[in-house]
């Protein structure tokens, strides 16, 4: 069965997970460092994982083909591409196996340019262009899943 993971600490798409997860009757994982508040809906399960990092490993413990990982975190994502998870950005931004690679090697660079002391500028705000980007994105995602045979039993 499809399942969402998102890694919520600090997802701005939360509410769009919720919205398409209902429409295709999907199960999703809020997982957190803390308590959120998570619509009351059998679908919608919060996963509290307290300590460094314990939420991105049990994400990427469960990340499999027919999954999808909402997450901004490179590192994140890379694990879960490499076990066949689906992954995408909150921006709409989209991991494969091709595109993981150059986007980890970049978060990288930026992270030692950092520790060095320089001032990289950091991300451009978060827009309704990246929100729709990000709708499209995991709408595209789930109907290319159920193609592929994945299919809710919900």
């Amino acid at each position: 069965m499809p399942t969402i993971y998102i890694d919520a600490d600090a997802c701005p798409v939360k509410d769009e997970v919720y919205k398409v997860a209902r429409r295709y009757a999907m199960k999703v994982f809020v997982v957190a460092n803390g308590a959120l508040r998570v619509p009351a809906d059998a679908l919608f399960e919060l996963v509290v994982q307290t300590g460094f990092g314990a939420a991105d490993d049990w994400i990427a413990e469960r990340a499999a083909p027919g999954a999808t990982v909402v997450t901004a975190d490179i590192p994140l994502a890379s694990r879960c591409v490499k076990a066949g998870a689906s992954v995408i950005a909150p921006n709409g931004k989209t991991y494969s196996e091709s595109s993981i690679g150059m986007a980890l090697a970049t978060r990288n660079l930026m992270h030692d340019l950092r520790e060095q002391g320089a001032t990289t500028g950091g991300p451009r705000p978060f827009s309704r262009q990246d929100r729709s980007a990000f709708l499209s994105a995991l709408d595209l995602t789930i109907v290319r899943l159920k193609r592929a045979g994945f299919t809710s039993t919900l």
